[in-house]
């Protein structure tokens, strides 16, 4: 039995962030290209993308790009010619949502399904794979068992799904509300938000029931302790999110898992492997909690909890590290209570004032007192005033989210990431030959010509072959075995040994680069496969006019247009979420079966959010246990985007 490779797939900002993705283990990396990326302000040029594809190459790991909007019909032809760009810049496979790419004369590289089709389904991820999707993002609302019956419908196709990272409220795919709020599509890369804002939440009556509440603010998602159940139900890619995440943040979190798949793998050799090539070593120990977080929830991995909300901020208030001590005139001291927490010129602090609104004030100056007592000087702009740190009490515990120590040790190189190989110099007619095999196998072998000469020292001679050969430097190689097959005991002049070295290197180098396997694009199965329903609503975001084809060919009979192209201009479903407000406020009817005095004294009666002027509707649907934000578009969003001269399908003329 084959063992299941298991691939770890990093975000890149850009190319330098993704190429240390790379470094600190990534067995792939995901960016965004020049344009049509889920994430706009996260575009790279192809030549920065062909950059990251070459280092990548080295470790036989890939690099994927989003092409995930939903594009309108005068977009298409811009799209076709990025996605040849990418091709030719090395690129090994397009993250998609628009199925309109599919009618397209695409280059032959793989597709991958974006976490914005929406695959809830093992009837939907079957289609996906049957129309020559090679990945597929699952739904990150999906439970252990939904996957373990996707994996049993969908053999050919690897599935990712989400492992860390910001959590979208909605389905993703399925949240209108940024676009019907201020114009910023989220199918289009600009997603304004509106989940993180606080709500009013009301009963039917009229009633407050949360007042100022981040409501449909999720934590942060970290499978850390899933991992190995997650790859037995069949995930085989686990993805990190963060496309606008920093350096220091992709390099930790990265690390981090990397040390869980090898783990894993450890554990569990006869079933699993790695994607790519290489061991990393660390100058740092990975903490992933350090990063930007809203505290951590594993979802619904294992079921429904009720405490996956951040409702009281949706800031990162990091670390704990003591508590308020002296409040003086214009400073205050910390009390850490631990000798090994120290503070830094340029921390970042945190707390929370008697109205539970996070307050924040960075360091200008940590001065060490004695003990585990500090001073700190705040860092206050012009139009800030001490006093104007509200409620900075004694015993106010405080925490940290910014440590500058852990920032300038990231911002150093934290990790090699090496080949094992293994050398062998044996003695030819006419010289020497070096032969090189790495730890997966590829072969390479040089000579050179140099006369024979005794080595007068056969110990010493032999240590300085070995050595010089184990030199491999700043390659992307290093020495598991050094063999010598010599006759007897040779001498070989230090130069002469080292460009042997050097040419071995460089032919081991071509060796892999040769055995690189570039996948193609898997073919559609024919004839075409009836897609698993016959009418669309605006919720499959059809755009185009090549969309609406591909749907026609899979047997698709009515076709709604893309809640962007404007036609659903009254109250519709702007979000559907697992997400369930009711339930995070114990006001769930499943809640109360059982309590003496209240079962069938709670219904799921809509209730209302209110964010200034605007509001929404929550509607429970308790069945699929789901919960619908309906709302309208405002007036002057949509007078504003009427204005704008575009062409996209519409189903009416």
């Amino acid at each position: 039995m084959s063992r299941a490779p298991l691939e770890l797939l990093a975000p890149a900002r850009d190319a330098d962030i993704g190429i240390e993705a790379i470094n600190h283990g990534a067995d792939a990396v995901y960016i965004g290209g020049p344009g049509f990326g889920a994430r706009d302000k996260a575009s790279n040029p192809i030549e920065d993308i062909a950059r990251l594809a070459a280092h990548a190459r080295l470790f036989h790991a890939r690099i994927f790009v989003t092409m995930n909007t939903i594009l309108r019909d005068d977009e298409l032809e811009g799209a076709r010619q990025q996605a040849w760009q990418l091709y030719d810049a090395g690129v090994d496979a397009l993250i998609v949502q628009d199925m309109g790419l599919l009618e397209l004369d695409l280059p032959p590289i793989q597709l991958h399904a974006s976490t914005q089709t929406d695959i809830r389904t093992p009837e939907k991820a079957r289609f996906l794979q049957d129309v020559g999707f090679s990945q597929m993002v699952l739904a990150r609302e999906l439970d252990l068992q939904q996957i373990e019956a996707i994996r049993a419908q969908v053999q050919q196709a690897k599935l990712e799904f989400f492992v860390h990272g910001a959590l979208c409220v909605a389905y993703s795919g399925q949240c209108f509300i940024s676009h019907a709020h201020t114009g910023r599509s989220a199918n289009r890369g600009s997603c304004s938000q509106e989940c993180r804002l606080p709500y009013t939440v009301k009963d039917a009556q009229g009633r407050i029931i949360a007042h100022d509440k981040h409501v449909l603010s999720l934590k942060d998602n970290d499978q850390s302790a899933n991992i190995e159940v997650l790859a037995d139900a069949g995930i085989r890619s686990f993805k990190i999110e963060g496309r606008y995440k920093d350096m220091a943040t992709v390099k930790n979190v990265t690390a981090h898992y990397r040390q869980l798949l090898d783990g894993l793998m450890e554990r569990r050799g006869r079933d699993y492997e790695p994607s790519s090539h290489g061991h990393c070593r660390f100058t740092f120990t990975p903490e992933p909690e350090q990063a930007y977080n809203r505290g951590g929830t594993d979802y619904f991995v294992n079921g429904r909890k009720i405490d996956i909300g951040a409702f009281d901020t949706p800031k990162h208030a990091g670390m704990p590290i003591g508590h308020i001590g002296k409040v003086g005139a214009d400073y205050f001291e910390i009390d850490t209570g631990d000798a090994a927490i120290q503070l830094n010129n340029g921390d970042a602090l945190t707390w929370w004032d008697r109205q539970g609104e996070l307050q924040g004030v960075p360091v200008n100056v940590a001065t060490h007192i004695e003990g585990t007592r500090w001073r700190i000087d705040p860092n206050l702009n012009r139009s800030t005033q001490f006093s104007d740190l509200k409620d900075l009490f004694p015993n106010t515990p405080v925490s940290r989210n910014r440590d500058m120590a852990w920032e300038r040790l990231l911002a150093k190189p934290s990790s090699e990431r090496r080949i094992a190989v293994d050398l062998n110099l044996a003695q030819t007619a006419e010289g020497f030959e070096l032969s090189l095999k790495d730890e997966t196998g590829v072969k390479a072998a040089v000579r050179i010509q140099h006369p024979h000469e005794s080595a007068r020292d056969a110990a010493q001679a032999e240590a300085q072959l070995k050595d010089g050969l184990a030199k491999l430097g700043d390659t992307i190689f290093e020495a598991r075995r050094v063999r010598l097959s010599l006759r007897e005991p040779l001498f070989l002049p230090a130069a002469k040994l080292n460009a042997l070295r050097r040419e071995g290197v460089a032919a081991l180098e071509a060796a892999r680069a040769a055995a690189f396997e570039k996948l193609p694009r898997d073919a559609e199965v024919q004839p075409p496969v009836p897609y698993p329903e016959d009418t669309l609503s605006y919720l499959a975001n059809v755009y185009n006019s090549q969309a609406a084809a591909f749907y026609a060919r899979h047997g698709v009979k009515v076709i709604g247009a893309a809640y962007e192209s404007h036609e659903e201009l009254g109250e519709v479903s702007l979000m559907i979420t697992k997400h369930c407000v009711r339930w995070s406020l114990s006001l769930c009817p499943k809640q109360a079966k059982g309590v003496t005095g209240v079962q069938g004294t709670v219904r799921a009666e809509p209730l209302t959010l209110q964010h200034g002027e605007d509001l929404l509707t929550l509607r429970f649907d308790c069945k699929p246990c789901e919960m619908h934000v309906v709302g309208a578009m405002r007036k002057n969003v949509l007078k504003q985007l009427k204005a704008e001269p575009v062409t996209f399908y519409r189903t009416r003329p």
